[in-house]
């Protein structure tokens, strides 16, 4: 089934393309949600005409997730968190305390952004990636430091 996207989605394609996809996907979750139309005449007609806006959008989009990947490339977050004998975790850092760390520092994120392979379980740096949008994407370190650590340093 053909469809024109009314969105971008990031593993179908950009707003504006046509696809083919599942009918069932289709009939289920992107009309209902609004995010695609059937392919026919009247889609088609609409879709040139707004050709010029989606592709301005779709610059808008660029711009900002290329602004954001710059703020954040190379940005180190410290996450305290407790850890017992050989350095390994009382529960483990996840991508929702990665995005909960940067929004203190003012930086808005939506945690399904930060990509971990799996939680953190033990102390020491690790690389990150977030996806910033429009195929954009920058590199984080994430020091995982004991609780003990931080108090002292603060007193």
């Amino acid at each position: 089934m053909e469809i024109i996207l009314k969105e971008t989605i990031d593993t179908l394609g950009q707003e504006g393309e046509i696809v083919k996809v599942k009918p069932g996907y289709a009939r289920n979750f992107l009309f209902p949600t609004r995010k695609a139309v059937l392919v026919n005449k009247e889609s088609l007609a609409r879709l040139e005409k707004e050709k010029k806006a989606i592709a301005a959008r779709l610059a808008t989009q660029q711009a900002e997730a290329k602004g954001l990947a710059a703020v954040l490339e190379g940005k180190t977050v410290v996450i305290p968190k407790r850890a017992g004998d050989e350095n390994r975790l009382f529960g483990s850092v996840t991508s929702s305390d990665i995005a909960t760390v940067l929004e203190g520092m003012g930086i808005a994120i939506d945690r399904k952004t930060v990509i971990l392979p799996e939680p953190i379980k033990a102390l020491g740096e690790y690389r990150v990636q977030v996806k910033t949008g429009y195929q954009t994407a920058a590199q984080l370190l994430v020091q995982v430091v004991p609780e003990e650590a931080v108090d002292q340093e603060e007193s």
